[in-house]
């Protein structure tokens, strides 16, 4: 008969981290509500630019507070898009290989949907 004189949380130490967690559930929470309010403003602006033409679609995106917001918009997205498809590969992803090479895809393919958004938005609101 052995006699254990160690605590449980002794045992449990060092097994895996229990902040990381908290910390990505946070930015989910606070990206999620970003957006909430960003896709207001979009629907708002969208609904307002309803029948406009192309010069004033393209001027009313030029206008410095709705480019500043598009650009939130866009990088809110894309982040919050990010740290959803890590959960979810974490989760459905059991073979280290291809989860670490579909994090790296993910990462990849949202900083370059991003850049390539955030350029966008600049180009208009610079009038290249």
């Amino acid at each position: 008969m052995s006699l254990r004189l160690r605590h449980p949380i002794k045992t449990a130490r060092g097994l895996g981290s229990a902040k990381d967690g908290t910390h990505h559930w946070i930015l989910q929470r606070i990206t999620a509500i970003a957006l909430v309010a960003l896709s207001l403003y979009l629907v708002g602006l969208v609904a307002w630019l309803a029948g406009s033409g192309y010069g004033e679609v393209r001027a009313a995106v030029a206008h410095p507070a709705n480019a500043v917001l598009l650009v939130a918009f866009l990088v809110t997205s894309f982040w919050h898009a990010k740290l959803g498809m890590q959960v979810i590969i974490e989760d459905y992803i059991h073979t280290p290989w291809l989860a670490a090479t579909a994090q790296l895809l993910v990462i990849f393919v949202c900083v370059l949907a991003a850049i390539a958004s955030v350029l966008a938005v600049i180009r208009i609101a610079l009038g290249a």
